[in-house]
C-alpha cells in the first residue's frame, strides 16, 4: 500500500520535501489516475492481508465483485474470492511447514482485492512496486534538521494472480516494468501468450487458444457447422472468441452466424436484444459463450423470458465450467449445456482446512468476517457499524459445510499449484545461489526477477491434484480439460456430468450426453441441412456453411457435391443420381398390344388371300376366273399377300436382313397391287373410249401386254429400292432420342432400322402415285355398265383406300412427339396397309369366290352382248339420263338417231374361245359375222 503510518518519533515521509511520493504519484496518474471513488473505497474497506515472511509473494484475488457506477467494489464473492484467497493461505501454510521445500525460509504474502475491476486492481498492485522505485532522500529533513528514518518498503518477489484476464493484462503491464514475475491461476486470454509483451507472465491454466481448440473439436464432433458466439467485453471474452474464430477458420467446415459482444456496463433490456439477435439466425442453435458468470446468468434469464427454453445449445468456456451459481434458477434453460473446465480435482486437504476456519482461528483474513456474514446470512456486531435488526445476529458458533452449503471452487487447485510453482522456483534458485546457506543469502537479497523467471519456466513437479505442473516458452501450462454437460432429465441428481476430456485431442462419450427433455439424439445446429441424394449444393455467397440444394434434374447426375453433369447420350442417371447407367434397349415385342392387332389382321389377310389364290387355282378354267383376267389377278393377289406379309417384317426384331426386307417389301406389295389395278382400269378406260370412236380395239390390251405394263410399273419401285441399297446399305441403329421423356426412368433406347419417317414416306410415295392414278381412271370409268367390267369395284376399292390413307397421315405424323412414337407409327402403318389390302381383296375377289363356292350354277358360259352394242347401250343410257334431267328442268331435247339405232339393233350372243381368251361375238341379222377380240 502507498501510505504507511510511521511511529511518532519518525519523520513522516509524506511531507512536501521528500522524493518518493512524486515518482509514485506520477506513475499512478500516468497509468490509471487516482479517482475520488478509489480514495473513498480505501477509507471504508481494508485493503490487504499481510503475512510476514523472509520472502514475500503478492496475491491478487477478486474478493469483491465489481461495484455499481462510481463505486469500485460491490458484494463479496464467496467462491471466486474467499475460496481462492484461502487456497493461497493454505498453500503458504503447507510450504512453510514442509522441511524439504524452502527449508529455513518462510514465505510471506501481501494479498490485495481487485474488486473484479482492472483499473482498481492496477491501483492496488502499485503496492508491489514500492520498494523498486528509486527515491531521492537527499533533500528530506526532519524538523530538527536530521534525516528522516524511512522504513524499508516491503519487497514482493513474485505475484500470484490475477483472476480475470483483463486484470492480469493490466497488472502485467506494470509488473514487467519492474521485472516482477507473475503466475496466474485463472487468466486464460490468448493475448497473454505473447512473450514479447508479457514476458514475466506465466499461468498454471492453459490459454484459451487450447480451450478454443477443444471447443471447436466439441462443436465439430457433434456435427454442428453453424454457431453464434457471445463474449463479455474485455480481454477474456473477446480474446477467447477471437481464438475460437481463428481456429474455426483454419479448421474449416464451421461458420459463425453472429458474433455478439456483451457490453461491460449493459443497459436495461440489453440481454433481451441479444436473444433477439440470436434468433435472427435461428438455425444456429449452438451458442459459444465466453462470458463472466454474471453475464451467463443474465443471458439464461433473457432466453427464459423469451420462452426459448430448450432452443439454444450452449457451449460454455471455463468461466462457466461446473458452477451452479451461474445457472441458479435457470436450470431448465441451461439443460444440455456443454461446458469446459481445465482438468482439476478437489483437494481434500483444502476442504478440511477451509471447513475448519472460524472467526477465532482465521483473523489473518481481514475479509473473512464479511464472508461469514454472507455465508451464514447473519450479522456480526462490530465497532462503528450499526446493527441491522432485520438480520439474525451471528453467534460465531456456525460452521462451514455444517450450517451452510459448501463446494470447493474450481480454481482452488490452480491457486495452490501457482503458489507451489513459485516456491519450487525459489527453492531451485536458493539451491543454486545459496548452496549450504541457511535462509536467504546475499545473492537472493534482493531476488533478481529475471533470474527467478527462468527458474519458474523450468519447474516441473506434480501438483496438488497429481498432474504435472510445467510451463512452455510462453509461460503457458499444457492443455488438459474436462468436458461437462448439465443434465436434469432421467437422472437422480441433476447437475454437471463428465462426458469427456481433451488433452491435445478430444475424447467425447456421445452415449453419455443428454439434451432437453431427456433426448439422447444430438440436436442439429446447421445453416443448411445435407442435400438429398442427387442434389447439388449451391453455395450462399460469403457463407461457406450455407447452401441451397438444387436437384440434378432431367438426365443430369451428381458429378461432385457442387456440380451436376449430363449423362452420355446412351445412358441415364441412377435413381439416386450419383452416377449413370446404360439406357435399356427395347423393340416392338410380339406380345405387345401394339403388335397383336396388326399381326392378327395380317394372319387373317394371309389366310383369306391364300384362300382366294387356292380357289382361283382350283377353278382356274371356269368362266368367272377366266373372265376376271387370271394373269393380272394372280399378280394383284401376290401384291396383296406381300402387303399382309410386311406386317411381320415391321414387327420382327431389327437386323440387317430384316431391315433389307423392310425396304424391299414395304412399298413393293402396294406397288404390285396398284400397278395391276392401274393396268386394269387403264385398259377398261381405253377400250370404252376407243369403242366410242370405232370397233377397232385399242393397242396393248392383250394379257401379255398387260403383264408387261404391270412389270414395268413394278420395276420402277424395285430400281429405286436397289439404288437405295447401294447408296445406303441397310443397318440397324439404336435411337436414344425418340423415347427420351423428361423423366429418365422411362427413357429407352429403341432398336430400329435406319429408316426415317421421310424415307418411309418416300418408299411408299410411288405406290401412292399409282393409287391416285388408279383412282382417277376408276372415276373416269365409272359410267361403264358393271355387267361387263370391274371398273366400279376397282373404283370403290380406290375410294376406300384413299380414305384409309388420308386417315393414316395425321395419325402417323401427329404422334411424332409421342414417347410411344415407334409403336404407334408401326401399328398405324401396318394396320393401314392391311386394311387397304383387305379392301382390295374384299371388293375385287370375295364376291367372285362367293359365287364360285356357293353358286356354282352361275359360273357357266353365257351369251354376251357385243362390244359395239355395249358401248351404244352405255351411250344411250347416259343420254337418256341426261334427257330425263333436262326434262325435269323444263327443257326437251330429242336425239332420234341414237334412239332409232337402239330400236333397230337386235342382238344375238355367242362366245368363241381362242387360246383361253374370251372373244364376245356379235351376230347381226343379214350381216356378216365379225369378231372383236376383247377380254372383258
Amino acid at each position: 500500500m502507498i501510505s504507511e503510518v510511521l511511529s511518532s518519533h519518525q519523520c513522516s515521509w509524506f511531507g512536501t520535501s521528500y522524493g518518493y511520493k512524486p515518482w509514485l504519484r506520477l506513475l499512478w496518474v500516468l497509468l490509471v489516475g487516482f479517482s475520488p471513488a478509489s480514495r473513498a473505497q480505501q477509507g471504508t474497506q481494508p485493503q490487504s492481508i499481510k503475512i510476514e515472511g523472509d520472502i514475500t509473494l503478492g496475491g491478487l484475488f477478486p474478493v469483491h465483485s465489481r461495484g455499481p457506477a462510481g463505486v469500485p467494489c460491490g458484494e463479496i464473492k464467496r467462491e471466486k474470492g474467499i475460496h481462492r484467497l484461502e487456497a493461497m493461505l493454505y498453500a503458504l501454510d503447507q510450504i512453510n511447514s514442509d522441511p524439504e521445500l524452502l527449508p529455513n525460509i518462510t514465505l510471506g504474502a501481501r494479498i490485495l482485492d481487485t474488486c473484479s475491476r482492472d483499473t482498481y486492481a492496477l491501483e492496488q498492485s502499485l503496492t508491489f512496486v514500492q520498494a523498486l522505485i528509486q527515491k531521492d532522500n537527499s533533500d528530506v529533513r526532519c524538523s530538527n534538521g536530521e534525516p528522516p528514518i524511512i522504513p524499508k518498503p516491503e519487497r514482493v518477489v513474485g505475484v500470484i494472480g490475477a483472476s480475470g484476464s483483463s486484470v492480469s493484462i493490466m497488472v502485467a503491464n506494470v509488473l514487467r516494468l519492474f521485472a516482477i514475475p507473475q503466475i496466474s491461476y485463472a487468466s486464460t486470454a490468448p493475448e497473454l501468450s505473447d512473450n514479447s509483451r508479457y514476458e514475466f507472465f506465466s499461468r498454471v491454466v492453459p490459454p484459451d487458444s487450447y480451450q478454443a481448440q477443444a471447443m471447436v473439436d466439441i462443436v465439430k464432433n457433434m456435427g454442428w457447422n453453424y454457431v453464434s458466439t457471445l463474449a463479455s467485453e474485455g480481454n477474456y471474452g473477446e480474446s477467447g472468441v477471437d481464438a475460437f474464430l481463428q481456429i474455426s477458420r483454419e479448421a474449416g467446415g464451421l461458420c459463425i452466424a453472429q458474433s455478439i459482444k456483451i457490453p461491460r456496463e449493459p443497459r436495461p433490456g440489453e440481454f433481451d436484444k441479444i436473444i433477439k439477435r440470436l434468433m435472427e439466425t435461428s438455425n444456429a442453435r449452438g451458442v459459444i459463450i465466453f462470458a463472466n458468470e454474471d453475464d451467463i446468468k443474465r443471458v439464461l434469464q433473457a432466453a427464459k423470458k423469451a420462452n426459448l427454453t430448450g432452443h439454444f445449445l450452449f457451449v460454455g468456456s471455463d468461466s462457466w465450467g461446473s458452477k451452479n451459481s451461474a445457472i441458479e434458477d435457470q436450470e431448465e434453460v441451461a439443460e444440455g449445456a456443454v461446458t469446459i473446465l481445465p482438468k482439476r480435482a478437489s483437494i481434500d486437504g483444502f476442504d478440511q482446512y477451509f471447513t475448519s476456519r472460524s472467526l477465532e482461528n482465521n483473523r489473518r483474513n481481514i475479509w473473512f468476517a464479511e464472508f461469514w456474514e454472507d455465508d451464514f446470512k447473519c450479522k456480526l456486531t462490530r465497532p462503528g457499524i450499526k446493527y441491522d435488526p432485520g438480520r439474525r445476529k451471528c453467534t460465531g458458533e456456525e460452521r462451514i459445510s455444517r450450517d451452510s452449503q459448501y463446494e470447493q471452487e474450481g480454481k482452488v487447485q490452480f491457486v495452490i499449484d501457482a503458489v507451489y510453482a513459485m516456491a519450487h522456483a525459489l527453492h531451485s534458485m536458493h539451491l543454486d545461489l545459496c548452496a549450504g546457506s541457511m535462509g536467504v543469502c546475499e545473492k537472493m537479497d534482493p531476488v533478481d526477477g529475471r533470474m527467478l523467471l527462468q527458474y519458474i519456466r523450468s519447474v516441473n513437479f506434480n501438483g496438488s491434484a497429481g498432474t504435472g505442473v510445467m510451463f512452455n516458452e510462453n509461460g503457458d501450462a499444457p492443455g488438459r480439460y474436462d468436458i461437462f454437460q448439465y443434465q436434469m432429465s432421467n437422472v437422480s441428481n441433476p447437475g454437471y456430468k463428465n462426458i469427456g476430456q481433451w488433452t491435445n485431442h478430444l475424447r467425447l462419450n456421445p452415449e453419455e450426453m443428454q439434451w432437453s427433455g431427456g433426448d439422447r439424439k444430438i440436436p442439429e445446429s446447421v445453416c443448411s441441412f445435407p442435400c438429398e441424394s442427387g442434389e447439388r449444393k449451391k453455395m450462399v455467397k460469403g457463407v461457406p456453411c450455407c447452401w441451397h440444394c438444387e436437384l440434378c434434374d432431367g438426365y443430369q447426375y451428381l458429378l461432385d457435391e457442387f456440380t451436376c453433369d449430363m449423362c452420355p447420350f446412351d445412358m441415364r442417371p441412377l435413381e439416386n443420381r450419383t452416377g449413370c447407367r446404360p439406357t435399356p434397349i427395347i423393340k416392338l415385342e410380339w406380345s405387345s398390344p401394339w403388335a397383336i392387332i396388326p399381326v392378327f389382321l395380317a394372319i387373317l389377310g394371309i389366310l383369306a388371300t391364300t384362300g382366294v389364290i387356292v380357289t382361283f387355282i382350283r377353278f382356274n378354267d371356269t368362266p368367272i376366273v377366266r373372265a376376271s383376267g387370271r394373269e393380272l389377278s394372280y399378280v394383284l393377289l401376290t401384291g396383296i399377300f406381300l402387303i399382309y406379309l410386311i406386317t411381320f417384317f415391321m414387327i420382327a426384331e431389327p437386323s440387317v436382313a430384316i431391315c433389307a426386307f423392310r425396304r424391299l417389301f414395304l412399298g413393293l406389295g402396294m406397288c404390285i397391287s396398284y400397278a395391276a389395278m392401274l393396268t386394269k382400269t387403264n385398259r377398261i378406260y381405253r377400250i370404252f373410249e376407243q369403242g366410242k370412236k370405232s370397233v377397232t380395239p385399242p393397242k396393248f390390251i392383250s394379257p401379255t401386254s398387260q403383264l408387261i405394263i404391270t412389270f414395268i410399273l413394278i420395276s420402277v419401285q424395285l430400281l429405286a429400292v436397289f439404288i437405295w441399297f447401294g447408296v445406303m446399305p441397310p443397318h440397324t441403329i439404336i435411337d436414344y432420342e425418340e423415347q427420351k421423356p423428361p423423366n429418365p426412368e422411362f427413357a429407352r433406347g429403341i432398336l430400329k432400322c435406319d429408316m426415317s419417317d421421310l424415307s418411309l414416306i418416300l418408299c411408299l410415295s410411288y405406290s401412292i402415285v399409282l393409287m391416285i392414278t388408279c383412282t382417277v381412271y376408276a372415276i373416269k370409268s365409272r359410267g361403264v355398265p358393271e355387267t361387263f367390267n370391274e371398273a366400279k369395284p376397282i373404283g370403290f376399292t380406290m375410294y376406300t383406300t384413299c380414305i384409309i390413307w388420308l386417315a393414316f397421315v395425321p395419325i402417323f405424323f401427329g404422334t411424332a412427339q409421342s414417347t410411344e412414337k415407334m409403336f404407334i407409327q408401326t401399328t398405324t402403318l401396318t394396320v393401314s396397309m392391311s386394311l387397304s389390302a383387305t379392301v382390295s381383296l374384299g371388293m375385287l375377289y370375295v364376291p367372285k369366290v362367293y359365287v364360285i363356292i356357293f353358286h356354282p350354277e352361275q359360273n357357266v358360259q353365257k351369251r354376251k352382248r357385243s362390244f359395239k352394242a355395249v358401248v351404244q347401250a352405255a351411250t344411250v343410257t347416259t343420254h337418256l339420263s341426261l334427257k330425263s334431267n333436262d326434262k325435269q328442268n323444263g327443257e326437251s331435247k330429242v336425239e332420234p338417231d341414237r334412239m332409232h339405232y337402239l330400236v333397230l339393233v337386235t342382238f344375238q350372243f355367242s362366245t368363241v374361245e381362242n387360246n383361253g381368251w374370251h372373244f364376245p361375238q356379235i351376230v347381226c341379222p343379214n350381216i356378216k359375222q365379225t369378231c372383236i377380240k376383247v377380254s372383258l
